[in-house]
């Protein structure tokens, strides 16, 4: 029998969405019906060329065939087991996490998410000093949950809670002389995002990073690098400090870490692991046999097929032909890119969705964010040279 026009309205997904859930998100006009590769494929039958990620969660696109060969075999295993017993699917990804990250991290916390790895990190470092101020970044993003809340700039607006669970202030971004003031011996931890991904894909400066690990040793501060949307390969390297040789404390992973499969981690330096013991830490499915299993696959996938190169490429490709109509600059690091506008940002990235092309937007209202898997081909970003391309540059 056919569909007729009300039966197609209440069985379309964004109106039962909306009838059932809470209307937080906006959400784009299509359905994805299944993905491969970069491409995703809508229920109308539509072919999306996906250069946003699933906010930098598609770390090694959709179907890659390590991937969902290690989590149909765990799957086929051992479903779910809790913290209560060692794992040896655990363990190979601690220790296949220890081996790509930056020299100094040597203990791995495995938690469900980016905001929980962040808030994880915080208390963490606040234990370790006996301090109970935080500095952050301005413009920085670190998640929607009470700590991580506090060091987001500008949480205010919707942070909801009563009151925030310790001091914390914000270091005008790429501000040496800031920095160096601001930090001192009353500060507990100072946390960063080597590339500020909901600011518009912006990264900190070379001497601004090297100057908050300067100030956070002197003073006995724990350096926290965020890099929930920068790591696991997205930069270019396994974790973005590592292309300008900073050693922080403590590390937090999440989004492209498992491919797919939810899942964080917090990794940090033997002294700080030291001062946690039985029951000062928990979580529930943080590090489950799935989790785990999908993190040591999107690793190895990332190592045997030589992603941080092909990442380093594609970075070089979009940087040489995607400078054209409504892009005016371009800044970020490796596959977290902002392409700067010369108009609304919103504006760019629906005139590319009418090309088939999915981008994101950014607390800056002038700059698009790209955040492709990292098995990004050549003619993947030919394709959205030419669409930007088609958009005729503002006159001035």
């Amino acid at each position: 029998m056919p569909t007729t026009g009300k039966q197609s309205i209440m069985t379309d997904p964004r109106v039962r969405e909306a009838n059932v859930t809470i209307p937080v998100y906006g959400q784009l006009p299509f359905v994805p019906e299944r993905a491969s590769g970069c491409d995703i494929f809508t229920q109308d039958g539509r072919r999306i060329l996906d250069m946003y990620g699933g906010h930098a969660v598609a770390a090694l696109g959709y179907g890659h065939p390590h991937l969902v060969q290690a989590i149909h075999e765990q799957s086929s295993k051992l479903l779910f087991q809790s913290n209560a017993v060692a794992l040896d699917v655990r363990a190979g990804a601690a220790e296949k996490l220890i081996q790509v990250a930056p020299q100094g991290v040597e203990r791995v916390f495995f938690v469900n998410s980016g905001a929980e790895a962040n808030e994880n990190a915080l208390r963490m470092a606040c234990v370790a000093t006996g301090r109970n101020r935080v500095l952050a970044i301005t413009q920085g993003f670190h998640g929607r949950t009470a700590a991580a809340a506090t060091v987001t700039w500008n949480s205010d607006r919707w942070y909801g809670f009563p009151s925030k669970p310790f001091d914390a202030d914000f270091i005008p971004r790429d501000d040496v002389d800031a920095a160096r003031a601001m930090i001192d011996d009353n500060v507990a931890a100072v946390i960063f995002e080597p590339v500020q991904g909901v600011a518009g894909a912006y990264d900190l400066s070379s001497e601004f990073l090297e100057t908050l690990r300067n100030e956070t040793r002197k003073h006995g501060v724990k350096l926290i690098a965020d890099e929930v949307q920068s790591g696991i390969g997205r930069c270019g390297h396994f974790f973005a400090v590592q292309a300008n040789g900073i050693e922080p404390d403590i590390i937090t992973s999440a989004k492209g870490l498992g491919g797919g499969i939810p899942c964080g981690a917090v990794l940090c330096a033997n002294d700080i692991a030291s001062r946690f013991g039985p029951g000062d830490l928990g979580t529930t499915f943080g590090g489950g046999p799935i989790a785990a299993a999908a993190i040591t696959a999107t690793i190895e996938a990332i190592e045997n097929e030589d992603l941080l190169m092909n990442v380093r490429r594609r970075e070089a490709q979009i940087r040489e032909q995607c400078a054209i109509g409504p892009v005016r600059k371009i800044q970020g690091m490796g596959l977290l890119l902002g392409l700067v506008c010369d108009r609304p940002a919103s504006e760019v990235r629906d005139a590319l969705l009418e090309h088939d092309i999915l981008t994101g937007t950014s607390s800056d209202p002038k700059v698009l964010r790209i955040l492709a898997p990292l098995v990004l081909e050549p003619g993947h970003v030919e394709h959205l040279a030419h669409a930007l391309e088609a958009l005729a540059p503002l006159t001035d």
